[in-house]
C-alpha cells in the first residue's frame, strides 16, 4: 500500500498497516458516521417524494398517468420504512465487510470507473441503469478531492487493501447501487422510480461532502494519513467548476439553472455510455494486458496537443475546398478516421506509435468526432456550410482537451461560437448572399481558427464577439427590409379584406333580386370602392360606414317597380337623399364633376321611367358613363362567393401538419423545395392577425413568399417544405449522440457509427 505525499508522489505504507482491533474501531467509527448522516439524508429525500409526485400528478397529461403517480405515492408511503432499512443495512454490511475482505488478485486490465450494467437488458432496466451511471459519473467527478482522501485512509486502516471509487462502500457508485437494490422493495412504475432516483441524486449524493469531510476529520484525528495531499488527475473537473452539480443543504432543494443542469446531465450520460461501450468491448484505457508485450506510455496532454497542431497546420496550409466539389461521404470518413491519424502522428513525433490513448482522452476524441459527424449529417445546415464547419474538428478537439468544460457549459465561448456559426449558416443561400458577406464571414472565422488557434482559449471569445457584432449588424439591416415587407403585406391585406367586406355587404343586400345594369354597375364599381375607402380610413364601426350601407339599402329599394301612388310617393321621398349621397360618395372615389352629372342624368332618366313619366330619346350625352381608371369593379359575384374568408374551413390536411403550422413562431426557418430542385431557405417573419397568412423572408429581409395556413400544412405534408430546428447545434448534437450511444448500449454492441 502506498501513500500520496505533499508532492503527489507515492510512498510505501507497508509499515503503516493497522492491527485488527484498531481496524474494527476505526471502521466502526466510519460506519457510525455514515449510518447517522445517510439516515438523515435519506429521510429528507423521502419527505420530498410526496410533493414531487403530487406535483407531477397535477400536471399529468391524462388520467391514466395521474393515477400512476398517485399509486406511486401510496406505494412509497407504505414501503418507505422497508426501503430505508434495507438501504442502511446494505451500506453498513459493506463497510463491515472491508475488515474481512481478502485482497483481490491482480486484474487482467483496468476496470471501468463505477459499475456498468448496460448489456442486453430490458428497456426499463436500461433506463434505470442510465440514471444510475449518470449520477455516479457526475458525483464522482464533483467529489474527487474528498473522495480520494477517504479512499486512501480506508485503504490504510484496512491493512493495505486497495480502496477506490468503485469499491468504497460510501462512494457514489456503491451508495447508488445499494439504493437501487433497496428500490426493488417498491412495486412502482419506472417513471416513478426515475423521479425518486433524481431526488436521491439531489438530496443524498449532492450532500456527500459533509459525510466525507467528517470521515476524513475523524480518521485524521486518529492519526491516519494526517499529511495526505492529492492532485486531481488530468482531465478531471474540480468540484468548483462542474456545471449542474450544485451542493445544497439537506433541508433545501438546490437552485439549479435548468439549461445548465440539462447540458451537464447530458454530458454525464455520454460519459457513462462511453464507459459502458468500453466495458462491452472488454477493455478500458491504454494499459495492455499482462504478458501481451511491452507497455507503450500513454500520450500526455502536451503530446496530444502537439500532434494535433501538426495535423492542424497541414489542414490550414491546404486550399479551402470548394463547397460544390467536396464528397460528403469522403469527408465523413476523414472525420471518423481522425483518431487513427492522431495515433500515427504521435508515432512520428515520439518514434513509437501508441496503440491507444487514455480513457478520458479517447472519450474526448470520440465525442468531438461524433459532434462533427453530426454536423456533416445535419440537414438543418446547407451542404456547403456543412463542409465549411467540418474543418473545425481539430481546433475543437484541441479546445476540448485543453478545457474539459467545453461540453458541460452551455455558455462556453467555443460552444457559443460554433452555435453562432451554425445559426448564421442555417439561413444562408447563394441567392440571399449575392455579396458573399455571410459566406466570407464564416470562412474567415474558420480560417482564423485553423491558422491562429494553438492553446489560447480566449481566441474563441474574441471571434465570438466579432461574430455577434456581425449578427447584430446583419439583423438591423434585415429588420428594416422586413418591416417594409410586413407593412406592404399588411396594407395589401387590409385592402383585400376591405374589398371582400364591401362586396359581401352589397351582395347580401341584393340577395336574389335582379337589378337594372345601371344600378348594379353603380354598386359594383363606384359605391363598392367608396365602401372600401370608408373602411380603410374610418373603420367598419364608423358612422360613415353605416351611412354608406344605408345608401345601399335605399338604392336597391329604389329599383322596385312602382305599382301604386304610395310606391310613387316613397320613391320620390328617397330620390333627394340618393342624389346627395351619390354626389359625396362619387367625389370620394375620384369622379370628376362632369362625370357625376352625367351619371346623375342617366339615373334621372331611369327614375322617370320608373315613375311612368315621358322620357326623351337618348342623346350622345346619355351614353354609358366611362368609369375612371382608378375605379375597378370589385363586385364579381363568383369570385367573392368562392374565395375563402378568414376563419373559413381550409381544405382537408393531416392534423399533424396543421398542428405544426399552428406552433410556428416568428423567427423559425423553413426550407422550401416546390419544384423538386430549387431549394429556398426562408424565415417566418410575420403572421397576419387578419388573414392568418404566414409571411417568409430571406436572410436579407426580402420577401420569399406568403402562405395561408392550409397551404403551408399541405406543403409540409407533401415534403415540399420542412421546418428547420431552432435548437442550438450543440444541443441537437448532444441529444443525437446520447440516442446513438444508448441504442448501441441496448443492443450490446460497440458499433456506434
Amino acid at each position: 500500500m502506498k501513500e500520496a505525499n505533499e508532492s503527489g508522489k507515492v510512498v510505501s505504507l507497508s509499515q503503516r498497516q493497522e492491527p485488527a482491533e484498531r481496524i474494527g474501531d476505526l471502521l466502526g467509527a466510519v460506519r457510525a458516521i455514515a449510518g447517522r448522516r445517510l439516515q438523515v439524508l435519506l429521510g429528507n429525500m423521502f419527505e420530498h417524494v410526496d410533493d414531487a409526485l403530487f406535483d407531477l400528478a397535477e400536471k399529468a397529461e391524462n388520467n391514466a398517468a395521474q393515477m400512476h403517480y398517485f399509486d406511486g405515492m401510496r406505494e412509497v408511503r407504505k414501503r418507505r420504512p422497508l426501503v430505508e432499512r434495507t438501504y442502511l443495512t446494505q451500506v453498513s454490511r459493506e463497510l463491515t465487510g472491508l475488515s474481512v475482505r481478502p485482497a483481490p488478485a491482480a486484474p487482467a486490465g483496468p476496470s471501468p470507473t463505477g459499475p456498468v450494467e448496460l448489456s442486453l437488458v430490458a428497456e426499463n432496466e436500461l433506463e434505470e441503469s442510465l440514471a444510475i451511471t449518470s449520477m455516479i459519473a457526475k458525483n464522482e467527478s464533483r467529489l474527487a478531492r474528498d473522495l480520494f482522501a477517504v479512499n486512501q485512509r480506508l485503504s490504510v486502516i484496512c491493512g493495505g487493501l486497495k480502496i477506490d471509487d468503485a469499491t468504497n462502500p460510501v462512494a457514489p457508485a456503491a451508495l447508488s447501487q445499494a439504493f437501487r437494490q433497496a428500490m426493488r422493495e417498491l412495486s412502482a412504475e419506472m417513471r416513478v422510480k426515475l423521479i425518486i432516483y433524481k431526488l436521491f441524486d439531489r438530496y443524498v449524493l449532492s450532500a456527500l461532502e459533509e459525510l466525507y469531510q467528517e470521515i476524513n476529520t475523524e480518521l485524521v484525528r486518529a492519526g491516519v494519513l494526517p499529511q495526505l495531499r492529492h492532485e486531481v488527475a488530468r482531465g478531471e473537473t474540480p468540484p468548483d467548476t462542474d456545471t449542474g452539480a450544485t451542493t445544497a443543504p439537506a433541508d433545501a432543494a438546490p437552485e439549479i439553472d435548468p439549461e445548465a443542469a440539462l447540458a451537464s446531465e447530458l454530458l454525464h450520460t455520454v460519459r457513462a455510455l462511453f464507459s459502458t461501450r468500453r466495458a462491452q468491448a472488454g477493455a478500458v484505457g491504454i494499459a495492455a494486458a499482462p504478458g501481451s508485450g511491452p507497455m507503450v506510455a500513454v500520450p500526455t496532454a502536451n503530446e496530444l496537443l502537439g500532434a494535433l497542431s501538426v495535423l492542424q497546420s497541414q489542414l490550414a496550409s491546404g486550399p479551402m475546398p470548394s463547397m460544390q466539389s467536396v464528397d460528403p461521404v469522403a469527408l465523413g470518413r476523414e472525420v471518423v478516421q481522425l483518431k487513427e491519424h492522431l495515433l500515427g502522428q504521435l508515432g512520428a513525433l515520439r518514434g513509437e506509435r501508441p496503440s491507444q490513448v487514455s480513457a478520458i482522452d479517447e472519450d474526448t476524441i470520440d465525442l468531438v468526432g461524433m459532434l462533427f459527424e453530426f454536423i456533416l449529417a445535419d440537414n438543418t445546415l446547407p451542404a456547403g456550410m456543412q463542409v465549411m464547419l467540418s474543418r473545425l474538428q481539430i481546433p475543437y478537439l484541441k479546445a476540448a482537451i485543453l478545457d474539459r468544460r467545453l461540453f458541460a457549459h452551455r455558455q462556453h465561448p467555443a460552444r457559443r461560437l460554433l452555435d453562432g456559426l451554425a445559426e448564421l449558416a442555417k439561413g444562408w443561400s447563394e441567392e440571399s448572399d449575392r455579396d458573399h458577406r455571410v459566406h466570407d464571414k464564416i470562412k474567415s472565422i474558420v480560417e482564423r481558427l485553423l491558422h491562429e488557434f494553438d492553446d489560447d482559449m480566449s481566441l474563441f471569445e474574441r471571434l465570438g464577439a466579432e461574430l455577434q457584432a456581425f449578427h447584430e449588424q446583419s439583423r438591423k439591416r434585415a429588420e428594416l427590409a422586413e418591416q417594409r415587407v410586413a407593412e406592404s403585406a399588411r396594407g395589401r391585406e387590409k385592402l383585400e379584406l376591405a374589398r371582400r367586406r364591401a362586396a359581401r355587404e352589397i351582395l347580401d343586400r341584393i340577395g336574389s333580386q335582379s337589378l337594372p345594369p345601371l344600378l348594379h354597375g353603380v354598386l359594383a364599381r363606384a359605391w363598392a370602392n367608396h365602401l372600401v375607402l370608408t373602411i380603410l380610413r374610418q373603420g367598419e364601426d364608423s358612422p360613415a360606414f353605416a351611412e354608406a350601407l344605408r345608401f345601399v339599402n335605399e338604392f336597391i329599394a329604389s329599383a322596385r317597380p312602382v305599382h301604386s301612388a304610395e310606391d310613387r310617393r316613397a320613391l320620390l321621398r328617397m330620390l333627394p337623399g340618393i342624389e346627395r349621397a351619390l354626389r359625396r360618395g362619387l367625389a370620394n372615389v375620384a369622379f370628376q364633376e362632369n362625370d357625376i352629372e352625367r351619371l346623375l342624368g342617366q339615373l334621372h332618366t331611369y327614375y322617370r321611367q320608373q315613375l311612368g313619366e315621358a322620357v326623351p330619346e337618348p342623346g350622345p350625352e346619355d351614353a354609358a358613363l366611362p368609369i375612371p381608371e382608378s375605379i375597378q369593379p370589385i363586385l364579381e359575384t363568383d369570385a367573392v362567393e368562392h374565395e375563402p374568408e378568414p376563419g373559413q374551413a381550409a381544405p382537408a390536411t393531416d392534423s399533424n401538419e396543421i398542428e405544426q403550422v399552428e406552433q410556428l413562431k416568428s423567427g423559425t426557418w423553413l426550407e422550401f423545395c416546390p419544384t423538386g430542385d430549387a431549394v429556398t431557405r426562408a424565415k417566418l417573419s410575420w403572421i397576419s392577425p387578419m388573414s392568418g397568412r404566414y409571411l417568409f423572408v430571406n436572410r436579407r429581409g426580402l420577401k420569399v413568399g406568403d402562405y395561408a395556413p392550409h397551404e403551408l400544412a399541405a406543403a409540409l405534408a407533401a415534403g415540399s417544405a420542412r421546418i428547420l430546428s431552432s435548437q442550438p447545434l450543440f444541443d441537437r448534437a448532444m441529444g443525437a449522440i446520447v440516442d446513438r450511444l444508448s441504442q448501441a448500449a441496448a443492443s450490446g454492441t460497440d458499433e456506434i457509427a
